[in-house]
C-alpha cells in the first residue's frame, strides 16, 4: 500500500481523496494555487505545496510544478481527481518516467480513449453498440459530405479528441454542412489543440446514461450500475441519479457483461465511466469513455456501498477487485445529487465571491461533497461548483423527498447558487414522472417563461 499520496486537483474532489486516503492509513499532500491558500484541502492535507498563481494554467495544469511537489514530499502515487491533469496522457507518462504511481488508466490506454473515434471503434469491436458514423476521422467537407449521405441526415459533427460540448455542431440537411465543419474543426483545435472531427448518426432527444466502472491491474473488471444525466445545460450536467428510470434489469445486464470484454480488451484499469445515449425506443449508444472519476459517483456509491475513491486506490496498489468490491454487485435504493454551483438560478451567469453564512443540511440518507465554508471565497478562476448534494432513498420518491427537503436547509449566502433552480426542477411534472432527456432544461426554461408573473 502507498505510504504518501498527493492529490493533483482542489476543492471538494481533493477533500474527497484526503478522507479515503485517511481511512486507508494513507498520508496525504496538497497542492494549491496562490488563490487556494485557505482552502480547505490545504487545511486537512498532512502536507501542502504551493504550486503557482491562481491562473491555473500556471498550477493546477503545470505537470513540471506538480511533478516537483511529489518529489519533495516523497509521494508514492498522485491522484489526479477530475478535470485539470485527469485524462492527461502526458501527465500519466510523466508520473510513470518519474516512478510515481498515477491512480488512473495507464497512458496509452487514457490516449486510446481520449481519441473519440478510436474509442468508438473498439468498443465496437467488443460488441458494444455504437451509432452509425463515419470510419474515423474526416478530413475535408467533401468526405464529411459523402459520409454524411451514407449515414441519413441529421448528423452530428464532433471533435475526436474533445468532450464537454466543444467542436461539436449537428447538421441538419447537406447545405448546412460547410461551413459547420469549418466551424466544429476551428473550434477543436482552439480547445484541444487537434482539428480532427468524425460524424455520428444525430438522436434528437436521447437520454444520457453512464455506467461506472472500476479495474484492477489483474484484468479483472466489474460494473456498478448506471446514472441517469440527462439534466444538462450546454452538455454540463446539473442533477444525476442512480438507476436510471429508464434501465431495466435485462439490458443493465446485456450491457455490463459488453462493457466488461470491451474494458479487457484494451487494457483498462482504475474507474472509468462509460456514456451512452439512449433513444425514445429504449436502445443505448455509445458515445465516449471517461477516464477517471466523475463528479456524479457518490449517487453510485449510496446504491452499492462501494467506495469508488478507495477503489480507485487499492486498484492502482495492485490488490484485486475481489479483495475490495462487492460481488455480486447490488443495486439498493434510489440516489440523487444536485450540483450546486455558484451562478445566478435564472441567467447561469457567474457568481463568485464571499460566502457570508454557509449552512448543510443533515439527516439520514443526505451528503453534501464540499470544500465550501462560511467566510471562504469562491474564486472566480475555476469551475463555479461549490457543494454536491446527494440524497438516498428506499425508492426514486423517498430520494426525491429527501433532496427537497435537504435543499431547503442548504443555506449559502453572499454569492448567488443554483439552489433555487434545483427546487423548482425537483417540483417539475416531468421530471417527478422520470420523462426526461437532454432538452429537458430547454423546455423547463420555455415553460417556466410561458407561466405570467403575479405582477402581470
Amino acid at each position: 500500500m502507498f505510504r504518501k499520496v498527493l492529490i493533483a486537483n482542489r476543492g471538494e474532489i481533493a477533500l474527497r481523496v484526503i478522507c479515503a486516503c485517511k481511512e486507508l492509513g494513507i498520508r496525504t499532500v496538497a497542492v494549491y494555487s496562490e488563490a487556494d491558500r485557505y482552502s480547505l484541502h490545504v487545511r486537512f492535507a498532512d502536507e501542502a505545496v504551493c504550486i503557482g498563481p491562481a491562473k491555473s494554467s500556471k498550477s493546477y495544469l503545470d505537470i513540471a510544478s506538480i511533478i516537483s511537489a511529489a518529489e519533495i514530499t516523497n509521494a508514492e502515487a498522485i491522484h489526479p481527481g477530475y478535470g485539470f491533469l485527469s485524462e492527461n496522457a502526458e501527465f500519466a507518462e510523466v508520473c510513470e518516467m518519474s516512478g510515481i504511481k498515477f491512480i488512473g488508466p495507464r497512458p496509452e490506454v487514457t490516449r486510446l480513449m481520449g481519441v473519440k473515434d478510436k474509442a468508438r471503434a473498439a468498443m465496437a469491436a467488443a460488441g458494444v453498440p455504437v451509432l452509425p458514423g463515419s470510419e474515423g476521422v474526416v478530413r475535408t467537407p467533401e468526405e464529411a459530405l459523402e459520409a454524411a449521405r451514407a449515414i441519413g441526415f441529421p448528423v452530428m459533427l464532433k471533435a475526436s479528441a474533445g468532450g464537454g460540448g466543444r467542436g461539436m455542431r449537428v447538421v441538419r440537411e447537406p447545405a448546412e454542412l460547410p461551413a459547420l465543419f469549418s466551424q466544429a474543426q476551428q473550434e477543436a483545435a482552439a480547445a484541444f489543440s487537434c482539428p480532427d472531427v468524425y460524424l455520428e448518426k444525430f438522436i434528437p432527444a436521447p437520454r444520457h446514461i453512464e455506467f461506472q466502472v472500476l479495474a484492477d491491474e489483474h484484468g479483472n473488471v466489474e460494473v456498478f450500475g448506471e446514472r441517469e444525466c440527462s439534466i444538462q445545460r450546454r452538455h454540463q450536467k446539473l442533477v444525476e441519479e442512480s438507476p436510471s428510470p429508464a434501465m431495466t434489469p435485462e439490458l443493465r445486464e446485456t450491457v455490463s457483461q459488453r462493457l466488461r470484454k470491451a474494458l479487457r480488451d484494451v487494457g483498462y484499469t482504475n474507474a472509468g465511466t462509460v456514456e451512452f445515449l439512449m433513444d425514445d425506443s429504449g436502445q443505448l449508444y455509445f458515445i465516449e469513455v471517461n477516464a477517471r472519476i466523475q463528479v456524479e459517483h457518490p449517487v453510485t456509491e449510496f446504491v452499492t456501498g462501494m467506495d469508488l475513491v478507495k477503489g480507485q486506490i487499492l486498484a492502482a496498489a495492485g490488490v484485486p477487485l475481489r479483495e475490495f468490491s462487492p460481488s455480486p454487485v447490488m443495486l439498493r435504493g434510489h440516489a440523487i445529487e444536485c450540483r450546486i454551483n455558484a451562478e445566478h438560478p435564472e441567467t447561469f451567469a457567474p457568481s463568485p465571491g464571499r460566502i457570508t453564512a454557509f449552512n448543510v443540511p443533515g439527516g439520514i440518507g443526505v451528503r453534501v461533497d464540499t470544500a465550501a465554508y462560511a467566510d471562504c471565497v469562491i474564486p472566480p478562476y475555476y469551475d463555479s461548483l461549490v457543494a454536491k448534494l446527494i440524497t438516498h432513498g428506499r425508492d426514486r420518491a423517498e430520494a426525491v423527498a429527501r433532496m427537497r427537503r435537504a435543499l431547503e436547509m442548504f443555506v449559502i449566502e453572499g454569492i448567488h447558487t443554483s439552489i433555487p433552480l434545483h427546487q423548482r426542477i425537483l417540483e417539475d411534472p416531468d421530471f417527478l414522472a422520470g420523462r426526461l432527456d437532454t432538452h429537458f432544461i430547454e423546455r423547463f426554461s420555455a415553460r417556466r417563461q410561458a407561466v405570467p408573473t403575479a405582477a402581470s
